[in-house]
């Protein structure tokens, strides 16, 4: 029927009201639907093919590393990011991660641009930075600083040309309830990633403990923090201490858009050598495109161990 075949003006009015609301409520259910699927972080979109790159992380270095040194400390330092990043060409790698506890306590955009030369030169790529945050901590000093500190390495990271910052949820402080803290912590990402967007720089939060000590844990923040291209997780292949770390890392695996292999892992509470086949086949299943960076923590000296070790994990990679 046409309006022109409407009997009278009020029909014709009546029924132009209810075409209307008729299209309103369509509308609101399409919104509505849009709006619940965009409510939370969702997995990265990929290709359907998995594809790693090898890298190794400062943090394997912690031993002997100079943290946060003067100009004085890091002349006399045994060993340095620069040093490290030597290491890293030497054994032939794609990356460098460089965390952040290891550059100077007063980090100048010369130094950054010194430390890119030199991963340029080597033919390194700086796969990503690493901060030590807490966005778990109530309104306050301490919280501001956490997030400003946030801030200060997207900037760092930018400048340097790295993709993205592994970052921490945090720990439940003394009285407060895990919702709390999560809320807050959701809080803390959501502001961080505002900012990293206009740089730029992907987030990755990591299984590191504290609020992020198990899947379920972890889950719960990634769906409370809002839609965006720049937010993922920091799969860390050793750091769940449940009965069974590998399942817990088969449901975070396709938030994934950074990774790291430990040698060991905790299993039921009791460390053990990891399966790292059976790790990177849960990687490669959810077909993870990206590093793989091993951040080595045993007992072995590391520059007798991680060659040995990165030797395993290309094999693994490339199978």
């Amino acid at each position: 029927m046409s309006l022109n075949q409407l009997p009278d003006v009020s029909t014709r009015r009546d029924f132009i009201n209810q075409s209307l609301i008729g299209l309103s409520a369509i509308s609101g259910i399409g919104a509505g639907l849009i709006s619940n699927q965009l409510r939370a972080a969702e997995p990265p979109q990929r290709n359907g093919k998995s594809h790693m790159k090898l890298g190794l992380a400062a943090y394997s270095f912690s031993r002997i590393l100079t943290r946060r040194g003067t100009p004085e400390q890091l002349a006399t330092a045994k060993y340095t990011l620069e040093k490290f990043i030597d290491f890293c060409a030497e054994q032939n790698l794609d990356g460098t991660e460089l965390t952040a506890y290891y550059f100077p306590k007063e980090i100048t955009n010369d130094y950054l641009m010194s430390i890119k030369e030199r991963t340029f030169r080597l033919g390194l790529d700086i796969s990503g930075t690493a901060i030590g945050n807490d966005f778990c901590l109530p309104e306050g000093e301490a919280r501001q600083e956490n997030l400003k500190m946030c801030r200060e390495w997207i900037d760092h990271s930018a400048a340097l040309g790295a993709p993205v910052i592994r970052i921490f949820a945090g720990n439940v402080p003394k009285g407060d309830s895990e919702d709390v803290a999560r809320e807050r912590c959701i809080d803390g990402i959501n502001q961080s990633l505002e900012y990293a967007a206009t740089k730029g720089v992907s987030l990755a939060l990591e299984n590191h403990g504290g609020i992020t000590a198990t899947a379920e844990q972890m889950l719960k923040i990634i769906k409370g923090v809002k839609p965006s291209p720049w937010f993922g997780v920091n799969f860390d292949g050793g750091n769940f201490r449940v009965d069974d770390p590998y399942a817990e890392l088969e449901k975070i695996a396709p938030y994934a858009i950074n990774s790291q292999i430990k040698v060991d892992v905790f299993a039921g509470g009791k460390k053990e050598l990891a399966d790292l086949a059976r790790v990177v086949k849960i990687l490669k299943d959810a077909h993870y495109r990206g590093f793989l960076v091993l951040e080595y923590e045993s007992e072995e000296d590391p520059f007798v161990a991680i060659p040995r070790h990165l030797k395993r994990m290309r094999e693994l990679i490339s199978a």
